[in-house]
């Protein structure tokens, strides 16, 4: 009955299955139907109703039917297989003796130690010589030419065996920072096993170098050990992002070499792993080339074992949380998209199977000409596709990428509908360079839509889009003090100061006198759009505030948040501070205490900055204030590197206070 009113859609999706112990080939049959209804009837739910439970009791016996024909894949050995190939991955033991001579058996060190028993045995066979010359009792000199060559060639070669018995002793001492350590959370789980490195470049003429790998995914970074004078290293260690709420895009790896946090750390080679255009499974063993003119030069490869697992299971209850969250940004109601649509999308951009549409919308995307087309939108990915004539247009890039998204006033060109201009940021985003409508002079992609139908809701969404992809240093911050809450501090003291440096040994590192009265210089500390102007200049990017709050009379404390900026430290490195000030008694002036965190430098973990800044006015008769800033390190553990990382830490810390308050003095001369 009513079967004229209605047809019944079934779309059959196989797809590429996950890797088996057995190393089987599997796929993965995903079944969908909905309902067409060809006209309207009274009956449509009694229908739906009695069409669900038809289907659902035809592919309960077409499953039972299929099972006879080929085997079902047990979910737990595939959970099972990643587990045993983690649980090989153990490094080998090797005692220190073998070790030892594997890494001292070379050249350097033969000649080295031939030649000091040659000087010994010479010693004891040689008669005592008489004093001559400038000699006297207790000092030796050279008494010929040939004798200060061959001393001075014993000193380098024993000045450069020592180093490489301290390089030994350290690399036997040190551990990955992040191996080991436990996801947390449930979602989107990415487990990265480093394997080994293959030629890996050098720096330096020893032809070895200090390698080690840094892995960057949604924001977040992991650091492996590093491997002391090796070219082609051993790892074996195993790192776990926490949980994503979404399939991540990209897992950035870059390979450094080693010379302390704030040296120009050499690159030796980096990679981009993209996961909308490799699958998955290809990524559970693969050989990964570094690019880089050094990694390029030497054909640099690591292996790596890269696993994503979904623990929410089904992928609709991810999506439909999703799209609620996004409902919220955008102020409108987004519908689910059938299954035979994502299908449709995911091929035509050929994405994998967990990236769902969220929306698409009809616009124009402006180059010479104005090329009419649909642009998509989902959880990771903006894409474009144009069929004019049957000259196809089609691209997509990453949320991660953007840098920008602004809206210009309509024009003429653009049929008087406003223009959403999303600029990429330097170098990325190349493989959609067909579609963009300029490149700026700094590298930059510069893509123009237009004439959308709805302009309000396909803004919005897009915004919203990009802001879930990419936190503002202002939300840092708030996160930072929401852990320091919940935290606590178990320095505090009844003054209820956690900044007070305690114990540690302060030395001072600055002592000035500014052309600038004491509160033009406390500009720097007052929240003002001065201090954000100069630390910028200064070399801390992104840098952001929290208003200061009073804590008890007098004291008052904020929290800071800045990057450090490439040409101060060639690694990413973000900073958390922590300021407190209060006024200095019975002298006009100010104490302002603050403690830095290090996060995305080698070690960071084990110790924080302490500085001490004491700006007071300079005697009645004298323009200006004097500065004095002191300088600690409090370490939370161990660790045979603290004096090079305390030297290279205070020098750079040194030319950017001399930098700071230059360019205060400069600001003051131009008001």
């Amino acid at each position: 009955m009513y079967g004229s009113t209605f047809k019944v859609e079934i779309l059959y999706c196989i797809t590429p299955g996950p890797e088996l112990p057995s190393e089987e080939k599997s796929s993965r049959l995903v079944i969908s139907w909905r309902m067409n209804f060809l006209q309207s009837t009274m009956m449509k739910g009694m229908i739906e109703n009695g069409a669900r439970q038809g289907i659902k009791d035809n592919f309960d016996q077409y499953s039972s039917l299929l099972s006879q024909t080929v085997r079902p894949v047990d979910q737990k050995n595939i959970g099972s297989n990643k587990e045993q190939v983690l649980a090989s991955l153990q490094a080998q033991p090797q005692s220190t003796f073998k070790l030892a001579v594997q890494y001292f058996a070379n050249c350097s060190v033969v000649v080295t130690t031939f030649m000091a028993l040659y000087v010994l045995v010479h010693i004891f066979l040689a008669a005592p010589s008489t004093i001559q010359g400038l000699e006297f009792v207790g000092l030796d000199l050279p008494d010929s030419i040939g004798e200060f060559i061959v001393c001075g060639v014993l000193v380098l070669q024993g000045e450069r065996v020592l180093g490489q018995i301290s390089r030994f002793m350290q690399a036997r001492l040190q551990k990955g920072s992040d191996h080991g350590v436990k996801a947390q959370g449930d979602g989107w789980l990415l487990t990265v096993a480093l394997i080994e490195g293959c030629s890996l470049a050098a720096v330096n003429s020893s032809g070895l170098s200090d390698p080690y790998v840094v892995f960057t995914c949604n924001g977040k970074t992991k650091s492996s050990s590093i491997k002391f004078q090796k070219s082609d290293p051993q790892w074996n260690e195993i790192f776990e992002f926490d949980a994503m709420n979404e399939p991540p895009s990209v897992l950035g790896v870059e390979v450094y070499d080693f010379d302390g946090p704030f040296d120009e750390a050499a690159s030796l080679g980096y990679a981009e792993i993209n996961f909308l255009r490799t699958s998955i499974s290809d990524l559970a063993d693969i050989w990964v080339p570094l690019q880089g003119k050094l990694a390029q030069t030497c054909q640099s490869k690591l292996h790596l074992r890269i696993f994503l697992d979904n623990t929410r299971g089904s992928n609709v209850n991810v999506v439909k949380e999703y799209l609620s969250k996004m409902e919220k940004e955008v102020g409108k109601k987004i519908s689910l998209r059938s299954p035979q649509s994502n299908s449709t999308f995911q091929k035509l951009f050929g994405l994998p199977a967990e990236e769902f549409l969220i929306n698409d919308f009809t616009c124009h995307l402006k180059r010479k000409m104005p090329i009419q087309g649909r642009i998509f939108l989902s959880a990771r990915v903006i894409g474009f596709h144009a069929n004019i004539f049957g000259h196809k247009t089609k691209f997509f890039f990453l949320w991660e990428d953007i840098e920008d998204i602004q809206v210009v006033a309509p024009t003429l060109s653009s049929m008087g509908s406003p223009i959403i201009v999303i600029t990429l940021r330097a170098g990325r985003g190349l493989d959609a360079r067909s579609g963009a409508k300029t490149l700026d002079e700094e590298g930059r992609l510069k893509f123009h839509f237009h004439s959308f139908v709805s302009f309000g809701v396909a803004h919005r969404t897009i915004l919203a889009l990009w802001r879930a992809k990419s936190l503002s240093p202002e939300q840092k911050v708030q996160i930072v003090e929401e852990e320091s809450e919940a935290k606590g501090c178990s320095e505090t003291e009844e003054n209820g100061s956690c900044l007070g440096p305690g114990e540690i040994s302060m030395s001072e590192v600055l002592s000035s006198i500014l052309s600038v009265s004491t509160n033009f210089a406390m500009e720097l500390f007052n929240g003002a759009e001065l201090e954000r102007k100069v630390m910028e200049k200064a070399g801390c990017l992104n840098y952001s505030f929290t208003p200061w709050e009073s804590e008890k009379e007098n004291v008052y404390e904020r929290q800071i948040y800045y990057i450090f900026d490439k040409r101060i430290s060639h690694y990413r490195v973000e900073v958390t501070s922590a300021q407190q000030r209060h006024s200095l008694s019975n002298r006009n002036g100010w104490l302002v205490e603050e403690v830095l965190t290090l996060h995305g430098v080698p070690l960071g973990d084990y110790f924080n900055v302490h500085l001490r800044y004491q700006i007071e006015d300079l005697p009645s008769k004298l323009k200006g204030c004097s500065i004095l800033v002191s300088f600690g390190m409090a370490w939370q553990k161990r660790t045979k590197h603290q004096k090079r990382i305390t030297k290279n830490i205070l020098k750079n810390l040194q030319d950017r206070l001399k930098v700071t308050f230059g360019l205060i003095e400069n600001e003051s001369a131009t008001r």
